[in-house]
């Protein structure tokens, strides 16, 4: 079974505004139906770990809204990206043992996961980007292998599970008996035990180490997003997987744009001539410079789109937002003689007889031209 095809809510059987109470009743119903312990069809471990994943992600307000706009994508990660996802998933049960005490099966002993915060700049979030992480972490001893024991030295079958990993005890809840499987504590799960320590690691298994990996930015990403890689984060130990890295994404923001959604926000000025006739200006756009046309008359907060000049949505293909630019009139603050004389000619043909400096006019030469302009 192929769990990540199946829509959470048609596994859970709720509806896409089902509330949180709705939610935790229609777990229980499910986990219990496909609980192995009480259903011995061939595929009831499988179902009762998809129930256990379709719950934790709807029961979190994070995971739930990332699978609602992106669908699995969202919560189990990209292909050729370098990660498995925005969020992750826990073990099998671990959402039945909350609620009911105990499972059937064990949950194993993860290795400690990790954090760590990068910038990048808006491009580079823009368009996504490789990036190296320089990491300190436990990994498995270099001379004893990951097996605690001193090289040469016998490592023997645990005397406390006699070799499981594991030891059992049955307990009774108002839903029935069930086993309850923990981690053996003599052993940690591991099964087996040494004579004689590692010198290396003092029998831990385990030494702190420097790595560098690398990770994919993907593009579209936005400020805040947590990236999780699987299986990166701190050594499990032998025989126990390693836990997750967590990257927290922190996008730099940029001297000339903003960003609403997937589209680019960014302001351009005129002069008062080139609103007024009409022209060419060139603006810059995260693909380089580009060429719009500015209409006679414009005014000052008119919007100029670029159709698919924006930031690609993330999770698709190569879809992008727009760029919007609005224009901003810049009044000049100095003239010349020449062109003061101009100005006064330009406004005398539109009727203003009494303009400048001791015309009266509260708001000036360029107050009252404005005026004219707007028919006024």
């Amino acid at each position: 079974m192929t769990t990540s095809k199946r829509d959470y809510y048609e596994v859970l059987g709720v509806p896409r505004d089902a509330t949180q109470e709705d939610l935790k009743k229609a777990f229980r119903k499910q986990a219990l139906k496909f609980h192995p312990d009480r259903n011995k069809e061939s595929d009831a471990g499988e179902r009762f770990k998809e129930v256990n994943e379709a719950y934790q992600v709807l029961s979190d307000p994070q995971r739930k809204a990332q699978y609602d706009q992106f669908g699995h994508a969202g919560v189990n990660g990209q292909q050729g990206q370098g990660f498995d996802g925005f969020e992750g998933f826990g073990g099998f049960g671990d959402i039945f043992d909350s609620f009911f005490g105990g499972s059937s099966r064990q949950t194993p002993n993860r290795g400690a996961d990790l954090e760590f915060q990068i910038n990048v700049s808006f491009r580079d979030a823009a368009f996504g980007v490789p990036k190296e992480l320089k990491i300190n972490r436990m990994e498995p001893c270099e001379r004893c292998n990951g097996n605690k024991a001193e090289p040469g030295t016998e490592v023997i079958e645990c005397p406390g599970c006699h070799g499981e990993g594991k030891v059992r005890r049955t307990q009774r809840t108002f839903f029935g008996q069930f086993e309850q499987v923990t981690t053996c504590p003599t052993c940690q799960g591991e099964k087996q035990t040494v004579q004689t320590a590692c010198k290396k690691c003092s029998g831990r298994g385990k030494e702190r180490k420097s790595r560098k990996i690398e990770v994919q930015i993907p593009a579209g990403i936005e400020h805040g997003t947590k990236l999780l890689i699987h299986g990166e984060g701190e050594s499990g130990g032998r025989g126990v997987e390693n836990g997750d890295l967590y990257v927290h994404i922190g996008v730099e923001k940029d001297k000339i744009f903003d960003r609403k959604g997937d589209d680019v926000l960014m302001t351009a000025e005129l002069n008062i001539t080139m609103a007024t006739l009409g022209g060419i200006i060139s603006v810059e756009t995260l693909d380089g410079s580009s060429d719009i046309e500015i209409k006679p008359g414009t005014q000052s907060g008119t919007i100029q789109r670029i159709k698919g000049a924006g930031i690609q949505h993330i999770g698709s293909s190569g879809r992008r937002g727009d760029q919007l630019v609005e224009l901003k009139i810049i009044t000049p603050r100095k003239l010349d003689e020449h062109q003061t004389q101009l100005m006064q000619e330009l406004a005398e043909s539109f009727g203003l007889k009494r303009v400048g400096k001791g015309s009266g006019n509260q708001h000036g030469f360029f107050g009252r031209f404005k005026d004219a302009f707007n028919g006024e």
